[in-house]
């Protein structure tokens, strides 16, 4: 099966009343593609479907969807395609494509309450309805790499994640593929979570190791022990459980070992379940910044198990509330007032829809960065020791909002975030390198990326900042 739809088609398929026409344009608007719905040309270039079906017969409409659905599929850019309930009769023509199909899920009851007494050829009679729904859903699930059952599950389904509570439990068949897993933990996540991760893994499980918890895992000291330890072939893949530098340093070793080599990452805190796990970039660090080396390595999946979260300390919970607000901040909603399980699907499918639209940093996704350029220069200055990053985010935000002309209330009401004590002048030296393509700021109309503004305003930012 498909892992995801980066860079490919994203195919809605699902019966008759699933929503593929209404949701179809906001997916394709959240991921910045056209939108292509396969019944809607063949009635602007054929006429109603209903006369092709009453005039010409089904098999001849099949053949005309046939033809619409590789017209659709043979699009140069990646775009989302709103196939025909029917159109899944012909999957081996789907298969032929390099689509990734998505299956919108309807129960029979709902589909006929949509549908019955419209002009749908196939909603005239209850009980033929019905048949075919019973006859298609076998053949939905087959051609389906994945299912979802609204935008958000859709939007999480094309950038390869799953949100489920109890999915741990079940990560020995959401990893794609059959070949051996080595999996990597720090020691304290796998004295919580690594027997389950063990277990659900079963025989495909090669090897586990572990690396430090914390920045200090994000060293070439770490990845090179990584490189020499592991014992995969290119058919293996490689599991990260644990936090956002867990995530990071394992997706980066796997980039790199063999040329590359799939993997999966499994994050048990917040911030690597709403932000650090999705999206493809791993790091490691230098003296002289933060993730300063490293590559673009989409995983192969992302195993998101918001459970895991309820043995997280509240000061860890803290640490990864940062990362919500600022996804809230750029979302425009107050994503912090959602229960945990939904507030952490919201979060990871806003930052998997910016992903999708700019999966290699060169544009949009800089607003990821809102107050992380501040952030990386309080880290930095700590030597990654005594600022933690949820606190250095938090004091990030505070600046933004404020150089944004903007209220920090929510910031200091959520995070309440105090100056740190660091060195200024590093701090400052640190800003400077990692702020040449500009900051992201909050306008009217949403985030901005790539601002420029003046050094004796960004200095004063930064050093409100910091304690005396």
């Amino acid at each position: 099966m498909s892992a995801n739809a980066l860079e490919r088609h994203l195919a809605l398929i699902g019966f008759m009343g699933a929503g593929k026409s209404t949701l179809g344009p906001e997916v394709a608007r959240r991921l910045g593609r056209e939108f292509f719905d396969v019944d809607q040309e063949i009635e602007r270039a054929e006429g109603p479907i209903a006369d092709i079906f009453d005039e010409r017969g089904e098999l001849s409409f099949r053949d005309l969807e046939a033809a619409f659905v590789a017209k659709a599929c043979n699009r140069r850019q990646p775009a989302v395609i709103a196939l025909g309930g029917g159109a899944v009769e012909g999957r081996e023509l789907l298969q032929e494509f390099d689509v990734f199909a998505v299956h919108l899920a309807v129960d029979v009851d709902t589909a006929w309450e949509r549908v019955q007494g419209s002009r749908r050829p196939l909603a005239r009679e209850e009980s033929e309805f019905r048949r075919r729904y019973d006859e298609r859903r076998p053949l939905y699930e087959e051609v389906a790499d994945a299912r979802a059952s609204d935008l958000e599950d859709i939007v999480l389904a094309a950038a390869g994640v799953r949100v489920a509570l109890g999915a741990l439990e079940l990560l020995g068949g959401l990893v794609p593929g059959d070949g051996p897993v080595a999996l990597v933990t720090d020691p304290h996540v796998g004295g919580i979570h690594g027997a389950a991760a063990q277990l659900a893994l079963g025989d495909r499980l090669r090897s586990t190791h572990e690396v430090p918890a914390g920045e200090e895992a994000k060293t070439a000291a770490v990845v090179e022990r990584l490189w020499r330890e592991l014992r995969l072939d290119r058919t293996g893949t490689l599991i990260a459980l644990g936090g956002g530098c867990v995530t990071d340093v394992a997706g980066f070793a796997a980039a790199t070992y063999l040329r590359g080599i799939p993997w999966v990452a499994v994050p048990t805190t917040l911030v690597g379940q709403v932000d650090a796990a999705i999206g493809g970039k791993t790091a490691i660090d230098l003296p002289e910044g933060k993730n300063l080396v490293g590559a673009f390595n989409w995983p192969a999946r992302t195993v998101i198990d918001p459970a895991l979260l309820e043995t997280l300390p509240e000061r860890e919970r803290r640490e990864g509330l940062a990362e919500v607000v600022k996804t809230g901040l750029l979302a425009g909603e107050a994503l912090w007032e959602l229960p945990q399980q939904e507030l952490v699907r919201r979060c990871a499918a806003f930052k998997a829809a910016v992903c999708l639209r700019d999966p290699y940093d060169r544009g949009e996704r800089h607003i990821l960065n809102l107050g992380h350029t501040f952030a990386h220069a309080l880290e930095a200055a700590a030597a990654y020791e005594d600022v933690t990053h949820g606190t250095a985010v938090a004091l990030g935000l505070r600046a933004v909002l404020r150089l944004s002309g903007r209220s920090a209330h929510v910031v200091d009401h959520l995070l309440a975030p105090k100056p740190v004590r660091v060195d200024r002048e590093r701090a400052w030296a640190a800003l400077q390198r990692d702020k040449k393509r500009g900051l992201v700021l909050l306008g009217d109309d949403g985030p901005r990326w790539d601002v420029q503004l003046p050094d004796d305003e960004v200095r004063r930012a930064l050093d409100t900042l910091i304690a005396d």
